[in-house]
Formats: C-alpha cells, structure tokens, sequence
C-alpha cells in the first residue's frame, strides 16, 4: 500500500474542533459538504487547495478533543491520502483506521518534512521517502489487520467483505 501525495504542515494539538468545527455538524451529513470547512479557523482555503492524494504532516496529538469521527471522514473525503504525526489522540487514530484513512507515526517525519514536499510512504514496509530531499524516514509499520482494513476502505467494508475477524485461540 503506497500513498503519494504533497505535504501539508499542522502544528502540535490540532483537534477536532480545529478539523472540523462542531458549529457545522448539525447543518448536513454529507462529508463533501463539511469537507468545505475543514480546517478553515487555521488554515482558511485549505480545503480548495488540497488535492486527492495529499498528506498531513503534523506535530503531537493530532485528532484531541471530542470522539467525534467526522473529523478523520472529513479529511477522508477531502482525498488526503494519509497523516503522518509525532503522536495521535486514540480515539482519532482508531476512528481514523475504521474509516479507511492512513495514519502513520514517525516521530522525525514533522522535522524533516517542508511544506510542498512531495512524499511517498510504504505503509507495509514502514518507509516514508521525501522525493523532493531524497530523505528516507522510517517508522514501525501498522499492524496487519489495520493495513487489511485500510485496503478494504475501512472496518465497516471490510466485514461487509470477510463477515468478521479471525480470531486467534488462546494458548
């Protein structure tokens, strides 16, 4: 599973309310609709000047605040292809993978990375290589059963798909 995309910068402790503000979760349910807000009390135009395939880079505990999941779907139907942080909130990570959006953590990636650089990330292999530096970062790749849900599109497609999860006996 590889993602292609240019880099966008967040600092640390972007949280949901930040993604997305709540003020418009009450107006639609359509992603592509809130989608137009994303980020816009931080970043303002973010959300016309992303492209499908784009990456987040970002700081320290990227996703706090509420469990809402329409921060991790917004930026999902934005077409960002991944976010690669220091660190995650928990539950915007595993909202984050139930969803079917990479998310990746490298500690060295928010240092090494230059806004609009072009980067490459091997989700299986734990490599990000930054085409424009030629800097190869790696990271501890994510377990197989997240890469297996990621390709499937998220939890909910992929037991629409299986039926479940093998689980593995006790020894």
């Amino acid at each position: 599973m590889r993602i292609k995309g240019r880099a966008w910068k967040f600092g640390d402790d972007i949280n949901t309310d930040l993604i997305i503000a709540g003020k418009y979760k009450y107006d639609t349910l359509d992603m592509k609709e809130l989608a137009k807000h994303a980020f816009e009390a931080i970043r303002p135009g973010f959300s016309d000047a992303v492209k499908p395939g784009d990456i987040i880079v970002a700081g320290k505990n990227f996703g706090s605040g509420s469990s809402r999941e329409q921060a991790p779907l917004v930026i999902k139907a934005l077409g960002i292809g991944a976010v690669v942080a220091k660190s995650f909130a928990r539950i915007f990570y595993r909202n984050a993978i139930n969803i079917g959006l990479p998310v990746i953590t490298c500690e060295k990636a928010y240092d090494a990375v230059t806004e609009g650089d072009e980067l490459e990330i091997d989700v299986e292999k734990g490599i990000i290589k930054n085409l424009t530096s030629g800097q190869t970062l790696g990271f501890r790749p994510l377990p197989e059963f997240m890469i297996r849900i990621l390709k499937e599109g998220g939890i909910v497609n992929y037991l629409k798909k299986y039926g479940g999860f093998e689980i593995a006996a006790e020894r």
